[in-house]
């Protein structure tokens, strides 16, 4: 536990966030937009830390044809502020497609298309950034007994920087999961790792892949490989008997409003999972009606000609894969009857889905001073804020693993905008940006650790 001492406190800012994915690119903007309307001498001093070398939002999965499963207007802006000119339709206006695409007559862009978009913002804020930067630890800094900074360190390379926060914004993002008992090889993928591996197999002549999943990157996925490799054997593997449909009907949508996330975090407990029993099936395992029908339609066709690529395991799961020496060989086990069968394949592609990272994973000891419910999950406030003991004046705010408190949005784009906007007003409202301090950086402090903040 490091105390501050006169004349040796590093950098501080109003707001640390950690990762720099969607919701922490709209939180950069959003402040932004406030220094903008109120000037320097009320402005946010914020910082980001961000691992990657640059920008990017699942790029592996940016299939050409794929595209995205909520509307445009759900951007990183438009719902705290339309006029925004970080808005998705000022990106098509700077980029001269704008009367291209609303004549598209479509409310869902290619997502190759979208992470452009992000990256266009992510760009347009970037000296809020240090790209490359892994945070390794966060200490607190304890005045009078109570916790008044929050020291970040963070690695890039040899160099090592430490930044002081009055409050963390943490949106570490999802973790790939895989099956349990099967590692990611040169064979076994993730669906996370296609784009980045697939092109590896262009050389040869691959006959057949196995795809384990249920949900839209796994149909995806499947229609992708069936179309690239057109003489391979593509293999489905789920334990339904088919691909559920995406609910996006107009009255189901009322999850991801804004007005659902107050109705979600004051109901019980018990309503709480009736809600995400009635309307997980707008989110988790299900695929768009038009690839559905896509698919069905090219198996049915094949099956007319003779000339069946597609195959479809239905109420299967994968139990087990070796490696082989040109490949892998997995065991697919019937839910029915139990019996197992053994494929031969070139890879097999796990999109089985992802965890939240462990927000609070990077806390240290600042963790033991986090408060959790009866069954150890963090408790978290309307504001996103993290219920902390009172010593702690700090502000720890959650962009994702929130979807106990706050329902289904927790890590979706859905309601990005409007949550970063929330999460500003918490920290302006609660008062806590003091008069700056006079503060030089900390021995390791060249690069990114010597920068002013941006404001």
């Amino acid at each position: 536990m490091s105390q501050a001492l006169p004349g040796d406190a590093p950098l501080i800012h109003d707001l640390i966030g950690i990762g720099f994915g969607p919701s922490n690119v709209a939180m950069a903007i959003a402040l932004s937009e406030h220094n903008v309307r109120v000037g320097r001498q009320e402005a946010v001093t914020a910082h980001f830390f961000e691992q990657q070398p640059r920008f990017g939002w699942h790029r592996g999965m940016l299939i050409d044809d794929a595209t995205m499963q909520v509307s445009f207007m759900k951007d990183l802006v438009t719902l705290r502020n339309p006029t925004s000119e970080y808005s998705f339709l000022c990106y098509l206006q700077e980029k001269g497609r704008l009367i291209d695409f609303v004549n598209h007559k479509n409310l869902f862009p290619l997502r190759v298309e979208f992470h452009d978009y992000l990256e266009w913002a992510a760009a347009k804020v970037d000296d809020m950034v240090s790209y490359g930067h892994q945070v390794v630890s966060v200490e607190p800094v304890v005045r009078d007994g109570v916790v008044e900074y929050l020291d970040v360190t963070a690695r890039s390379g040899d160099e090592v920087v430490v930044h002081r926060a009055r409050n963390l914004v943490i949106s570490t993002g999802l973790r790939p999961v895989m099956p349990e008992g099967v590692e990611r090889t040169e064979h076994v993928w993730h669906n996370t790792d296609l784009l980045t591996k697939v092109d590896a197999l262009e050389g040869g002549e691959p006959t057949r892949f196995i795809v384990v999943g249920a949900g839209q990157s796994a149909a995806e996925n499947v229609a992708y490989l069936h179309r690239r490799f057109p003489q391979a054997e593509v293999c489905a593997v789920f334990s339904r008997y088919g691909y559920s449909p995406a609910d996006d009907s107009s009255f189901a949508n009322r999850i991801f409003d804004p007005q659902a996330v107050d109705e979600y975090f004051t109901a019980p407990e018990d309503v709480k999972q009736r809600l995400m029993g009635y309307h997980g099936n707008t989110n988790y395992s299900v695929v768009d009606i038009d690839l559905i029908d896509d698919l069905y339609r090219q198996a049915y066709q094949e099956k007319v000609l003779g000339t069946e690529r597609l195959r479809f395991l239905n109420v299967s799961r994968l139990t087990g894969v070796e490696e082989t020496a040109d490949g892998v060989r997995a065991s697919i086990k019937s839910l029915v009857t139990g019996e197992e069968s053994v494929l031969d394949a070139d890879v097999v592609v796990c999109a089985t889905g992802y965890q939240q990272a462990d927000g609070l994973g990077l806390l240290g000891e600042v963790a033991d001073r986090c408060h959790r419910d009866e069954q150890g999950r963090v408790r978290v406030e309307r504001d996103y804020r993290v219920a902390t003991d009172l010593e702690l004046s700090c502000g720890i705010y959650l962009q994702g693993g929130t979807e106990h408190t706050h329902g289904i949005t927790s890590s979706l784009l859905s309601n990005t905008a409007v949550r970063v906007g929330e999460i500003l007003d918490s920290i302006l409202d609660r008062n806590l940006k003091a008069v700056p301090d006079q503060a030089r950086p900390v021995a390791g402090g060249a690069g990114a650790g010597a920068r002013q903040p941006a404001v």
